[in-house]
């Protein structure tokens, strides 16, 4: 086997690990910014879940106080 073949062989096979290894660190970093962004979305719906919760007791609350009001 000719020398250069030998050495581009090696050569190759390092420069091939080195673009699997940045595939494989592209891939892990749009994964994390996938999750992150799931995360901010699921924080998002509690927050407006919480906030439809505490209108909606405010105004059985309220909704009592007329009744109690109004029969009294």
């Amino acid at each position: 086997m000719p020398v250069w073949l030998k050495a581009t062989s090696k050569w190759g096979s390092i420069l091939v690990l080195v673009a699997l290894i940045i595939a494989f660190v592209k891939q892990l970093i749009a994964f994390v910014g996938f999750l992150t962004f799931a995360i901010k979305i699921l924080i998002v719906l509690v927050f407006v879940t919480l906030f439809i919760g505490v209108a909606f007791l405010i105004f059985r609350a309220w909704s009592e106080n007329q009744k109690r009001k109004s029969n009294g």
